[in-house]
């Protein structure tokens, strides 16, 4: 098999995207002024591109695998071209459209408007739905100084992805609508799963990221417990299949293992101690496979 060619999105994703290969065990290092990271891999072949045009890239099969935000697939109009492998759960923001805080969305319709916004694709057809005469105004990086409140405004309303909102409070703007919800994933080109070795590949990497991804949001917690505490214990304790149990040198109780949820924790140590837990500890998990 040819080396699979994976596409890291710079910014934010590739953060992201670094931690859990690393996690999983893949190493990349990234020179200065160069876009084609090392590996220790010697079956994968990694380059840095703008995170809009992964998709893109990726519909025309110039690389098999990469990283990206649902929100320019479908901005480029690719998700029909593209295999989405999985949702990763990154970076999760809104697509939105957003006003002055002054003003009503209803009343500013009334006339023409221009939007102010680098998604494109993703404007015209929302102003398509809503039936709204408006032209669109092309914005790079930050665009909610676009938008304000005064006659010398270049535009009346803003398109753009928010996280929590913050930005747009402080821009005093806010959301009327929500286009889209989107999150970093994982992307195949249709030509690499139509491959059988490529595929099984791609489809290894996914389920090395969800090992991660599971551990993640979990903890092991052990603890002992007295044999008279045992199946009060046992029967108050949640775990993914069933705890792991041994007994305890010289045969007076019981050594506990249970792999929870890490939200579950707060609630869990209180109640497992009033069920007789004793020297309970909590450490990190590095792989969970279901």
């Amino acid at each position: 098999m040819d080396k699979l060619k994976i596409l890291l999105a710079k910014g934010r994703i590739y953060e992201s995207v670094y931690e859990l290969l690393s996690d999983v065990g893949i190493s990349i290092h990234l020179p200065d002024r160069t876009y084609f990271p090392t590996t220790n891999q010697k079956d994968l072949a990694f380059q840095v591109v703008k995170p809009q045009i992964v998709s893109l890239l990726l519909a025309n099969n110039k690389a098999d695998m990469g990283f990206s935000g649902k929100d320019w697939v479908y901005e480029n109009g690719c998700q029909d071209d593209v295999v989405e492998i999985m949702d990763l759960g990154f970076d999760p923001v809104r697509i939105v459209a957003a006003i002055p805080e002054t003003k009503d969305f209803e009343k500013l319709l009334a006339s023409p408007v221009t939007i102010a916004t680098e998604y494109q694709a993703l404007s015209r057809k929302w102003v398509e739905d809503k039936k709204i005469d408006g032209t669109i105004f092309r914005t790079w990086g930050t665009s909610e100084g676009f938008v304000q409140d005064n006659e010398d405004s270049i535009a009346q309303i803003l398109i753009d992805n928010t996280s929590t909102g913050s930005s747009l409070k402080a821009n005093r703007l806010k959301i009327v609508d929500t286009l889209m919800e989107s999150s970093t994933r994982m992307y195949a080109s249709k030509t690499a799963m139509a491959d059988p070795e490529k595929k099984q590949k791609i489809m290894e990497l996914k389920m090395l990221f969800e090992t991660v991804l599971n551990a993640r949001s979990r903890v092991m917690l052990e603890m002992n417990c007295a044999e008279d505490k045992f199946e009060t214990l046992i029967k108050g304790i949640p775990s993914m299949k069933s705890p792991t149990v041994s007994p305890l040198f010289g045969g007076n109780g019981y050594a506990i293992k249970i792999a929870v949820k890490k939200s579950e924790v707060p609630t869990l140590l209180p109640k497992l101690q009033s069920l007789g837990a004793t020297d309970i500890v909590e450490y990190e998990l590095r792989k969970v496979m279901l």
